[in-house]
């Protein structure tokens, strides 16, 4: 099943902070699950100044809990503190000829 993940970090003054002290930690989960193919798109969400305050992922698991369990469980971003808000919704991708 298809889902899309979109989370928002924390406003507070340490919330770049978070995000930064996490982020290698979170490449590199997103490689290692894009790579198993379970990833098929992630980005960062920007304010109007182009800072990171949030994250969209579309990713494929069997479930919602296999998604939680298998992935937020140990996603940097949710250990760090980072995500202070998070929505998951099952999704159908469609893929347009001629864009990759």
């Amino acid at each position: 099943m298809e889902f899309i993940l979109i989370a928002r970090d924390g406003t507070d003054d340490g919330a770049m902070a978070r995000r930064l002290a996490a982020r290698e930690r979170h490449l590199a989960t997103f490689d290692k699950f894009r790579m198993e193919g379970v990833f098929q798109y992630g980005c960062a969400i920007l304010d109007e100044r182009e800072r990171m305050i949030g994250s969209v992922v579309v990713c494929e698991f069997a479930s919602r809990k296999e998604l939680e369990e298998v992935w937020l469980a140990q996603e940097p971003y949710v250990l760090g503190g980072v995500w202070r808000s998070i929505e998951i919704h099952p999704i159908r991708t469609r893929v347009t000829p001629g864009l990759t």
